[in-house]
């Protein structure tokens, strides 16, 4: 299995995304994450600094929530936030903004 493989799998064994939610988490086609997760094709080099910040996120939820409530807490709305959910700022390349709450929540800012 390539590394890449494996950054897939953790993202969604972390977190219980499914492999259509890791597509749309990251701006891209269920098809084009099962060619990366084949090893049929690289993706473009922003696409694989999303992936990589979205697998730092996931892991670090997961020192918070076990994977059921982690998805939960992705696609769920935040006060914190504007209410806006922590899946819809991933898509829009807000990923520091989602960091920034978890870190807080580790830091036990929020309870």
């Amino acid at each position: 299995m390539s590394a890449l493989a494996l950054r897939i799998d953790e993202i969604q064994r972390y977190a219980k995304v499914s492999a259509r939610e890791v597509a749309e988490l990251l701006n891209t086609t269920p098809e084009t994450v099962s060619r990366w997760r084949k090893g049929r094709a690289e993706p473009q080099p922003d696409r694989r600094d999303s992936l990589l910040r979205l697998e730092w996120l996931v892991k670090e939820l997961s020192e918070l929530y076990p994977p059921e409530e982690a998805h939960l807490w992705l696609y769920s709305p935040h006060k914190r936030l504007g209410g806006k959910r922590p899946a819809d700022l991933i898509q829009d390349d807000q990923t520091e903004a989602v960091l920034r709450i978890i870190a807080q929540l580790k830091d036990g800012a929020f309870v």
